[in-house]
């Protein structure tokens, strides 16, 4: 389930563990992707490359996004100069394996494994992967990422299953300390803080995940700007954004209801006229030269893409911002810029330059696509039936086991963190 790449590491680290002698590529007989994130499938065209020739299973969206974020992360490669791992007729490969499935459909993956997708609430085509395995003799749920919460976008994940004995959760903001405020509270700031930095003459950069946040980010703005809570000026979508919005228009029925029915009526929100596409070099470059505007851009931790580029003009200017609104991988340039670091080293034009970071550094939480802490607990409160066993992964290790603990003491359930390579037994 899942095979992805870690973007903000170094290294091996990278990457899973596929040199293990457990794994044997020839011996799988189904890959269960849970949404298009690079850290979830990134690496999948990859396994085709090694000579995997198994079915991949995924929802239809999942399987456009998949195929072309692959596509821009082998184009990120030749822009930093490095190999790619693997190449477009690779990613043919996983396109042509892939069986796509709505949202409660059952399918058999082996003659003993049983596979049902239900919404996620994280992504648009996100799953958390149901599987009854043996006939009904075990029902594990890998809920990959999700959010149990109401956003603009997507309706909230799926908490009731015929069956469930264990439960694979994420933990991204696990911790005590990870409570987002209420949605309202978050939009409000945001919107202020844009508009401070519109009313200075500056401009704002929001560097964004291009699947998921980014759509989310122009609902709260298309609406701000229609209502009259931010002036009309410019928002330029530059990266992956754009081809993502207009799969999101292909697939309204896995959108929220509000969405898919603005779609249905002709007022698709994704295509307003206070959005523009930013499509050339020289697009780009009158962007920044210009007047007061905002701009989203891929990626969403300052690793490669358009928002590395924005951000080095953006940066020296103290009248502009940058709002994170995403999570920061530990590493990451997002990360050092939102821990304050005051000046970075950048290629500019093939050289190497200092670049003084003067702008405005913001971040906003309660925006994530993943649950927060609250959203965590009350989805294992609301969960029925009940798991008689919870294991947690997908976080930094201390939020992984405050989330543990957490959850064993209002559930009196088992609960595991286990440790990479660690294995455990079902029953």
């Amino acid at each position: 389930m899942d095979c992805g790449i870690d973007v903000a590491s170094q290294g091996s680290d990278k990457f899973p563990y596929l040199d293990v002698p457990e794994f044997n590529l020839s011996s799988l007989d189904a890959i269960i992707i849970t949404h298009a994130h690079l850290d979830h499938v990134g690496l999948l065209p990859y396994l085709y490359k090694m000579g995997y020739k198994g079915p991949v299973y995924m929802t239809a969206p999942t399987r456009d996004i998949a195929a072309l974020l692959a596509l821009d992360f082998i184009g990120v490669a030749y822009k930093q100069a490095t190999k790619p791992l693997f190449d477009s007729t690779d990613i043919k490969e996983m396109v042509k394996h892939s069986i796509c499935l709505d949202y409660n459909e059952v399918t058999d993956v082996t003659p003993d494994v049983r596979l049902t997708f239900y919404n996620s609430g994280h992504v648009l085509g996100g799953s958390l992967i149901h599987l009854n395995i043996g006939n009904g003799l075990h029902n594990l749920i890998y809920a990959g990422d999700f959010k149990y919460g109401r956003s603009r976008l997507l309706e909230p994940a799926i908490a009731s299953f015929p069956r469930v004995e264990s439960i694979i959760t994420e933990s991204t903001y696990g911790s005590k300390n990870d409570l987002f405020p209420p949605r309202k509270e978050v939009e409000d700031k945001f919107i202020d803080i844009v508009r401070k930095t519109i009313e200075r003459e500056g401009k704002v950069l929001i560097p964004e995940l291009g699947l998921g946040r980014a759509q989310e980010t122009m609902l709260i703005l298309e609406d701000a700007m229609a209502s009259g809570k931010l002036k009309p000026v410019p928002i330029y979508i530059d990266g992956m954004i754009w081809d993502i919005n207009a799969i999101h228009t292909a697939y309204p029925d896995f959108l929220s209801n509000k969405v898919k029915s603005d779609i249905f009526q002709d007022s698709n929100p994704f295509v307003s006229e206070f959005f523009s596409r930013v499509g050339s070099p020289q697009e780009r470059k009158n962007l920044i030269e210009g007047a007061p505007c905002i701009v989203l851009a891929t990626s969403g931790m300052l690793v490669g893409g358009a928002s590395v580029e924005y951000f080095r003009e953006f940066a020296i200017n103290p009248n502009n911002s940058i709002i994170f609104v995403c999570y920061q991988g530990v590493g990451s340039l997002g990360r050092l810029v939102q821990d304050g670091v005051k000046e970075t080293r950048m290629m500019v034009d093939g050289k190497e330059e200092t670049i003084k970071i003067e702008m405005e550094v913001e971040t906003i939480t309660g925006f994530s696509a993943h649950a927060g802490r609250n959203e965590l607990i009350s989805f294992f409160n609301d969960l029925r039936p009940k798991a008689k066993r919870i294991i947690i992964n997908h976080g930094e290790v201390s939020k992984s086991l405050d989330l543990a603990s957490a959850l064993y003491k209002l559930n009196k359930v088992e609960t595991n963190v286990p440790r990479n390579l660690e294995t455990l037994r079902l029953r």
